[in-house]
C-alpha cells in the first residue's frame, strides 16, 4: 500500500514555526513528509530540514516525497526521543524550530497488516517501529489482568476498562488472541449493548491505550519537549500537534513548567529550586477549520500548542 498521510493543521504549523528562512528545522514525526514538504516550500536554498521518524516505510514515502525540495535535508530512521543525539551527531548544537506530529498516520491506520486499525482485519501488531520486540501481540496476551486494566484505563480513559480486561483475559484461555477483528469481537461482548449504542467505535479506545503502551508513547513525550525546547535558538519555535487528552495534557504541562520561573511549593518563604523559564507559551492552542475537518474528519480532535525560546 502507498504510504498516505493527510497532514494536520499544516498551514498553521508552517507558519508558526518559521522564524529565519535560512535557519534549521526539525521535523520529530516525519511521517510521509506533509509538513517538511509545505516547510521547505517556504525556505531558502540553504536552510537545512532533519527529518525523524522510526518507521522505516515513513523514510521511504518522505524521501520520495521530499525529492523536488531544494533546501538540505537529512532524514534518519529514529524515534523523537533520541533527537539530541542525532543533532550531536550531525554537530548541530541550535535550531530554529521544531515540530512533533504526535499520533498514528492515515498510512499506519489504513494498512491492515500493521494491525493499528480497529476497522480492518489485520495481525495484533501496533508497532511504530517494525525492529521493536514488543507488540500489541505481547501486551493482549501476556499482561496481568489487573495490568490489562491500568492500561485500558489510563491510556484509553475507557470506562469498561475492567470488563474489557477480564473478556481479554478469559478468552485467551481458550487460544492467543491474534488478530484485531478477534480483539474487536471481544471489546464488544465486554461493553454492554446500551453503551454501544452511542459515541465512537467500542474499540476505539482500547487500540488507542494498547498502541500507546506498545509504543511507549506518552512516557517519552515530556523528556522529548524539553529536549527539543534546550535545543532551540533564542526566539525559536516549537509546534506540537496532539490529537487525543493525554498528549495534549503532557503538552501544555510541559510547556507551563518550561514558562514558569520559580517551581518551589507555595509555601517557601524563598526560591531553592533555582529554576528558570525557558519558553514563552501561547495561550490558546490552534484548532482545524471548519473546512480542514470537511476535508478531513481525522483532524477534529487536533490541537497546535506553541511555544517560544526566551
Amino acid at each position: 500500500m502507498k504510504f498516505h498521510h493527510i497532514s494536520v493543521l499544516r498551514q498553521e504549523t508552517i507558519d508558526n514555526i518559521i522564524t529565519n528562512p535560512s535557519g534549521i528545522y526539525v521535523d520529530c514525526t516525519l511521517g510521509g513528509g506533509g509538513h517538511t514538504h509545505a516547510l521547505a516550500q517556504r525556505l531558502n536554498q540553504d536552510a537545512l530540514i532533519i527529518g525523524l521518524d522510526q518507521d522505516k516505510d515513513a523514510i521511504t514515502a518522505a524521501t520520495e516525497r521530499l525529492s523536488d525540495i531544494s533546501c538540505r535535508h537529512i532524514l534518519v530512521q529514529r524515534n523523537f526521543q533520541y533527537m539530541r543525539e542525532v543533532l550531536d551527531e550531525l554537530g548541530i548544537k541550535a535550531v530554529d524550530g521544531i515540530m512533533f506530529d504526535l499520533g498514528v498516520s492515515s498510512y499506519q491506520l489504513d494498512t491492515p497488516e500493521r494491525g493499528f486499525s480497529y476497522m480492518q482485519d489485520g495481525p495484533l501488531d501496533m508497532r511504530m517501529d517494525n525492529s521493536q520486540a514488543k507488540s500489541a501481540y505481547e501486551v493482549v496476551n501476556t499482561y496481568g489482568q489487573e495490568e490489562l486494566y491500568h492500561v485500558i484505563k489510563q491510556y484509553g480513559e475507557e470506562r469498561w476498562a475492567k470488563r474489557i480486561a477480564a473478556f481479554i483475559v478469559h478468552a485467551r484461555q481458550e487460544k492467543p488472541i491474534e488478530r484485531t477483528s478477534e480483539l474487536v469481537s471481544i471489546i464488544k461482548k465486554a461493553i454492554p449493548a446500551g453503551a454501544r449504542k452511542d459515541g465512537p467505535h467500542p474499540a476505539k479506545r482500547t487500540f488507542q491505550a494498547i498502541r500507546i503502551e506498545v509504543n511507549d508513547e506518552l512516557g517519552i513525550l515530556r523528556d522529548a519537549l524539553e529536549h527539543a525546547a534546550q535545543r532551540l535558538k533564542p526566539g525559536g519555535h516549537i509546534c506540537v500537534i496532539t490529537f487525543h487528552s493525554l498528549e495534549d495534557r503532557i503538552t501544555k504541562k510541559t510547556f507551563k513548567l518550561m514558562a514558569t520561573d520559580c517551581i518551589c511549593p507555595p509555601d517557601m518563604p524563598v526560591c531553592v529550586c533555582h529554576h528558570k523559564a525557558i519558553l514563552t507559551v501561547k495561550r490558546q492552542p490552534i484548532v482545524p477549520s471548519e473546512e480542514e475537518l470537511r476535508q478531513n474528519p481525522r483532524a477534529r480532535s487536533a490541537k497546535l500548542r506553541v511555544g517560544i525560546r526566551k
